[in-house]
């Protein structure tokens, strides 16, 4: 089973983080750069660390050049649900 979570990637940011919300979108701050998918690598490897499960469960959906991107994660629905919930606090 699976979860689809809209992401705001913040990149540049001072540390690597994942959690709150803007808008509908769980935000995610890295500190890569947006040069040639640095930062959107950085995301998904982020959000995979954030969700508990390896970087193969994570896969972008859309938004490869956009700071707004679709991300679909791969895991126990339950538990990835509420994981979810607690990030989005």
């Amino acid at each position: 089973m699976a979860l689809t979570v809209a992401i705001r990637v913040q990149p540049g940011s001072p540390r690597t983080a994942v959690g709150g919300i803007r808008g509908e979108a769980l935000v995610v701050r890295v500190t890569a750069r947006p040069v040639q998918g640095k930062a959107t690598e950085a995301a998904l490897r982020a959000v995979a660390e954030a969700f508990g499960v390896r970087r193969a469960d994570v896969r972008l959906v859309s938004g490869a050049a956009s700071r707004d991107k679709v991300v679909h994660i791969d895991g126990d629905p339950g538990r990835l649900a509420s994981v979810l919930a607690a990030l989005r606090q």
